[in-house]
């Protein structure tokens, strides 16, 4: 059971580079505006620190899974897409 790999070009490796930080920058800008909406109004407000502190915590919940729901989606939206890269084949 022979196997072989293909070797990616230099532009295809430097196209998944620049993916790979578009997914990371894009999942960052998303987290922080859920973050913000989550906890902003408990900054604007005048809470307790208990109601504060769930805020943040509930805001740093939902923005950790956007990140990762994010950088998921490009990235496999990248690799779904034709001429994207390419994928080991068997020796037959």
């Amino acid at each position: 059971m022979a196997q072989r790999t293909m070797r990616r070009s230099q532009a295809e490796r430097d196209a998944v580079t620049v993916e790979i930080g578009y997914a990371f920058v894009s999942a960052c800008f998303a987290a922080a505006l859920v973050f913000g909406a989550v906890f902003g109004p408990a900054l604007a407000l005048d809470l307790s620190g208990a109601v504060e502190r769930r805020f943040a915590v509930a805001g740093g919940t939902l923005a950790a899974a956007v990140f990762l729901l994010r950088v998921a989606h490009v990235l496999w939206r990248f690799g779904r897409r034709p001429g994207s890269g390419r994928t080991p084949h068997g020796g037959t």
